[in-house]
This record gives structure tokens, sequence and C-alpha cells, in this order.
């Protein structure tokens, strides 16, 4: 019997909002993990969204091949594929049968506005648990009718934590607030040494994916072909550091971007390619490849790079760690967590008003595995729904040194070092394994739902004159 197992008519049933979880987004790929992870405790519905979703309104049963993964023999998972995140039309008539315990949501605020709309009369029956990420500061005080819209909140950053507590100030001991990071699959993302069975699968993989006959480096970036990601700069740094090395060996050098070519909400990386950096060894890969291949993938690099200049999380960088791969990035966002910055006591940095984030360079000192890019830019941009955030933007050269920097320690030296980014990753201190973040979400849930509060179907306020708000943590400085 699996450990927690409870039958299928006494668990708790969820009603899951966000990416189709038989889909290959980031947050589809954290929320099956975390299905496939909790089936054994909870029955899942799924209203699945994507973009012009081809299946609307259907209901796919897929408690088959979760009980395959999840090793137990009656899963009850469902996926209504949905164009878009749904409506309140719909939510309401799947409430109406009264089945479900409680909602859980995952991804920008923005796409719930509609649910936050009609949280009291969801709120008079069952609760709403948001598992919840923002990128970067000023502490999004548009976000705040959002945050109070919900019992619990699910921080995936130690970041997000703190964004959501200085929002909330006083409100914020009526909620449910934890640190729940992204875990990674340990059985689907490890490192392939020479002893291992799938060594001469990876030797072959190798020679089929990169068409070099010698080869002694290799960048990886994994990413979406979006401005945020800083594609561009990214070859650009690759660029710099082929300079930096000499013609002879960037010969040996190669860059593989598993991406998007070509995109509206990025560039044409092709043509950044050809005109900046035609000498180098940059491939594009731009087919899906699954869980195995790209195991494999991280396993072929030296390297993985992502420079994005907001990043609620960056996934790549903590498959890649599981997989027992070194990892370049820019200190933004969740990916200050993963490359575990330490304060002057050598303990991992926590953040709060007087000290929101690592973006400043404040500590330098993290986890061996990792070579931070501080960004030499912070600059506010927006938008009328997002009047402000910090672009943390580092620059190419600064990138292509860190690249310096990782070559240079040489192959034997890379893998030691990467494994240790293994080890720490599936640490009871990171919490960044599939298992542990499946144990958090189960915790919050049950809490949530056994000390869930109705609320009233109205309040009584006394009017009072508008205080506007201001940000409570400083700005510069820290």
């Amino acid at each position: 019997m699996k450990e927690g197992y409870i039958p299928k008519a006494e668990r708790k049933n969820i009603l899951l909002l966000c990416d189709d979880i038989r889909m290959h987004s980031g947050i589809a790929t954290m929320a099956r993990e975390i299905v496939t992870g909790t089936a054994h405790k909870f029955n899942w519905f799924n209203v699945g969204a994507a973009i012009k979703h081809p299946d609307q309104g259907k209901i796919v049963d897929i408690s088959g091949d979760t009980n395959k993964l999840a090793l137990i023999e009656d899963a009850d998972v469902k996926v209504m594929p949905w164009d878009g995140y749904g409506d309140a039309t719909l939510i309401r008539s799947l409430l109406r049968d009264g089945r479900y315990d409680a909602i859980m949501i995952f991804t920008d605020p923005r796409y719930w506005e509609w649910l936050f709309q009609i949280e009291r009369e969801v709120r008079t029956k069952i609760p709403i648990c948001y598992l919840n990420i923002w990128d970067d500061y000023p502490t999004p005080l548009y976000n705040k009718q959002f945050y109070r819209s919900v019992d619990s909140l699910m921080a995936i950053s130690k970041q997000t934590k703190t964004i959501n507590e200085l929002i909330l100030g006083e409100e914020a001991k009526d909620k449910i607030i934890e640190y729940v990071p992204h875990g990674i699959n340990k059985d689907h993302f490890f490192p392939i040494d020479e002893e291992h069975p799938l060594n001469d699968t990876l030797t072959e993989f190798k020679t089929k994916t990169i068409p070099l006959e010698e080869l002694d480096f290799l960048v990886y970036f994994n990413s979406r072909n979006i401005h945020r990601k800083r594609p561009g700069d990214t070859v650009l740094a690759f660029k710099m550091f082929c300079d930096m090395i000499g013609e002879e060996k960037a010969k040996k050098c190669a860059m593989i971007m598993h991406t998007e070519i070509s995109s509206m909400h990025g560039t044409d990386l092709r043509a950044v390619k050809e005109s900046l950096a035609p000498e180098c060894n940059i491939f594009f890969s731009q087919e899906k490849i699954n869980t195995p291949q790209m195991n494999m993938m991280y396993n072929a690099a030296d390297v993985t790079m992502l420079l994005s200049s907001n990043e609620g999380w960056g996934l790549s960088l903590t498959e890649s760690m599981m997989a027992g791969t070194m990892i370049v990035a820019n200190v933004t966002g969740g990916m200050q967590d993963q490359m575990r910055f330490v304060d002057e006591e050598g303990k991992w940095i926590d953040f709060s008003a007087n000290f929101p984030s690592n973006h400043r360079g404040t500590y330098k000192e993290c986890g061996e595995w990792a070579v931070p890019v501080f960004p030499n830019n912070i600059s506010l941009a927006g938008s009328p729904k997002t009047p402000y955030i910090f672009d943390d933007r580092c620059t190419p050269e600064d990138a292509a040194q860190a690249l310096l920097e990782v070559y240079e320690l040489g192959p034997e030296e890379r893998k030691r070092i990467g494994l240790k980014g293994r080890e720490w990753v599936t640490s009871e201190e990171a919490g960044m394994s599939a298992n542990v973040m499946c144990d958090n979400v189960t915790r919050v849930l049950n809490t949530t739902i056994e000390t869930f509060t109705p609320r009233t179907r109205y309040d009584i306020f006394k009017v009072e004159k508008y205080k506007h708000e201001n940000v409570k943590h400083k700005l510069t400085g820290y």
C-alpha cells in the first residue's frame, strides 16, 4: 500500500484550474507532477486551458494512465479541455453538484480576474487555494485584491512569499501562506556517468544531436523565445565567449537552443545568429522532445544558461541541477532560490522589507553549482494592468564571462560540481524534488480545507475616506 493512501471514496475532491496537465508548458508540467504525486490522496478534475483548444468541453478520463505513474489502482483524474482558463458560468455549473472540497488555481493572477470577481460566492461553500508566483518588485499592490480573494497562498519562491506577506500586511494572519517551491522528479532527471547503463545511449544521442566531430563544451538554452527570456542576449553572450577563447577552441564549443526559432513574442533567432554570430556553432531544436530525451540533453550539456530579466522560477535550471549539470543564471526572481545565496553567517538567504531581493548583489556567495550573473540595469517597466515591475537586465559581456568561468573548470570539475547541485536540490533544505513539493501541496490543501470558515454572504463596512497605499519596502540601497 502506498504511504498515505486514502481510498478513492474517502479522498477530497479538488477542482484544478490551470493549463491542460497533458500539455508541456511549465505550468502543465508542474501541475501534472502534483496530480500524479497526490493521486492516492486526492481526486482531481482539471479544467485544462489551452489556446483554441480543439477538444473544448469534452471530459477525458486519464485515471488509467495516472494509475501507472502513481502506482495505484483507483486514481480519479479527469481533464476538461477548455479554450482559456474558464469563466464564471463554467465554474458555477461545476460547483452546482457540490462534489468539490476546494478549488486550486495556478498561474498569473490576471487570468483569474473573473474568478476573483465571484470569490465570495465560491468561498461561502469551499476554499480557494492559489499556487502563486510573482516575478519581481516593487511589491505589486495592484495584486492585493487577488491575494485577498483566496484562502491560502502557496508561494513558489521565497521572493513571492515575502511579496504576499508585505502586500497583505495585517490580513496575512488570516491566510495560510507557505513556501512551496517547484519540485522535479529525480527519477526522470538524473546524472548519467560512464558506469550508468544509459551511457552508450547518451554518447549516441550526443553524436546525432550535435554535428561536430570534436566537442569540448556545450551550452544549453531551454526556454521560450519571448523577450523577457533574453534569447538574443543569450546568442550574443555565447558569441562573446567564443571570441574570448579564440577561434580554434571555439570550433569545439557549441550551444543548443531548444526553443522556437522565430516568435512574435520574441525575435528571429536565426537572423540574430546569422548576422551577429555566423561563425559560432549555434544549433536550434524546436520539435517537442519527451522527458527521457530532455534528460539526455541536460546530461549532454556542460552548463544550462538562462538570462531572463523577469523570471518567477526558471524550470530548466531545476531540471538541469537534478540532472547534475551546472547553471549560469541572471540573479532575479525565483532563480535566486536555486543558486542558494548565503548571508554573512552562511545561511540560505531570506527576504524582508529591508532586503526584498538579491538582484542588487548584496550577497555574492552561492552554491558552487551556479555561476550568477548580476543585473547591471534595473529599470521600471509596466503596462496598464501591471503598472510597474523591475526589469533586471544583465549584460551579455557578464554572461560571457560566466560561461568562461565554467569552461575553464574542465569536464571533470564541472561534473563534480554539477553533482553538488543535484545533492542540494534533492535535500530537505531545498525541498525542490517532486515528492517534497507534493507533500507540501498536500499539507496546505488539507490544512486549508480543515480550517476553512465559509464567508458570510455579505459584509457591512463603515464608509471612510480612501487612503492610497504605497509600497512598504526599500526600493534602493539593499
